[in-house]
């Protein structure tokens, strides 16, 4: 009876010691290496700092080289002076990127030449199909902000600082021309959601016109 109890007892011990590395294994991990040797990138264009800042001089995407699904993605975001950039998941043509994924929409809601109020396009929206339920609660340029973007499946939910902002469900987005609320989807949105892979790279926009983005510390967890 007692070598079956130490028996036991050690099973019991090695199944947690498997258990803790499964938990250790599967919690979040940096997105991108240190020096950006595992993304698809244009060195031109896109570097990283000492700090793990990350940043463009030019309107190009920084993208993995492996497609991601069921995720749970954190980011820190700093913006300028009007930016308007993006997150960008589910992406299956990283040329033609656009019309083959969804972007979540980061943007200076303070700049005086974008739109005042929660719509398809500002800040935690995803792009031209679903509005954030609270509006303004990115901070100023030259303040960080964080986000995380939920996706599993066609479920996406995005927090921003701390607010979940977004919820979306597409297979509910059986239009490529007409949102669920009968809103337009710009017309270089032509794909409906409902039929989108939810599998795909994930990218994140650079410099748009002259405002710039800064990224760091992103990470994933796989769901």
């Amino acid at each position: 009876m007692k070598k079956f109890f130490v028996l036991i007892l050690c099973c019991a011990c090695f199944s947690a010691v498997l258990t803790g590395q499964t938990k250790k294994a599967k919690g979040a991990q940096p997105l991108f290496t240190s020096n950006l040797s595992n993304a698809d990138y244009d060195a031109s264009v896109w570097s990283v700092d000492k700090s793990g800042v990350i940043s463009a001089t030019a309107d190009q995407a920084l993208w993995t080289n492996k497609e991601y699904e069921n995720f749970e993605l954190t980011l820190e975001f700093k913006t300028d002076k009007c930016t308007n950039s993006g997150v960008v998941i589910y992406a299956t043509d990283k040329k033609d990127w656009i019309p083959n994924s969804v972007e979540i929409q980061i943007f200076d809601v303070y700049c005086v030449e974008h739109e005042t109020k929660a719509s398809t396009g500002t800040c935690g929206a995803v792009y031209g199909h679903l509005a954030p339920n609270a509006y303004q609660l990115v901070k100023k340029p030259g303040e960080w902000n964080t986000m995380k973007v939920t996706a599993k499946g066609k479920s996406i939910k995005v927090e921003l600082n701390g607010k979940k902002i977004t919820d979306m469900d597409m297979s509910k987005w059986t239009s490529g021309t007409v949102n669920p609320d009968g809103s337009a989807i710009p017309s270089w949105l032509p794909k409906p959601f409902s039929g989108i892979p939810t599998k795909g790279y994930i990218g994140f926009q650079g410099k748009h016109g002259q405002a710039l983005i800064w990224f760091k510390n992103i990470k994933i967890k796989q769901l």
